[in-house]
């Protein structure tokens, strides 16, 4: 595995792999979702759960999530955006989107993590599912210049 699969464009090596081997921490909460992104690919399902708040580890499948790991094809990820999570903070949030191939169908993970940071070494608390947002349809009156840009009436364009 030459590139990351957190998708930073780094070399594996270079970037998530000296944090899910241990040789280094995870320094923000951005970092640590890649690299917990990057377990998943590589089934590191016991990074998974150490980097997992104590607090939150209760129901941890160690089982359950090796097999879901390894029978996936995973696709992708994207950060959206991040909050506080930085080097000085104590908490921080990332928005990501995982894609995965699972049981040959696509699935898009849209996620907002929540990290806290005790003693120096960022985990992962909990996730918030982001739902997709509605799709707002505008109504075009029969008599409205057409949408397309032609400069004809709808009636007389698109809408006949």
């Amino acid at each position: 595995m030459n590139i990351c699969p957190c998708g930073s464009g780094v070399p594996y090596s270079e970037c998530c792999e000296p944090i899910i081997s241990g040789v280094r921490s995870a320094e923000t909460a951005e970092q640590l979702m890649r690299a917990r992104y990057s377990a998943y690919v590589t089934v590191a399902v016991d990074f998974l759960f150490e980097t997992t708040h104590p607090a939150y580890r209760k129901g941890y499948d160690h089982a359950g999530t090796k097999s879901w790991a390894e029978k996936s094809e995973w696709m992708g990820l994207e950060i959206i955006g991040s909050r506080l999570g930085g080097p000085n903070d104590t908490e921080g949030e990332v928005e990501f989107v995982a894609r995965f191939r699972e049981q040959g169908n696509l699935h898009t993970h849209h996620e907002r993590g929540q990290f806290k940071r005790e003693n120096g070494t960022w985990y992962f608390t909990e996730g918030v599912l982001v739902k997709p947002r509605p799709i707002i349809s505008v109504k075009v009156g029969r008599n409205e210049p057409c949408t397309c840009g032609s400069g004809l009436k709808y009636k007389k364009c698109c809408g006949k």
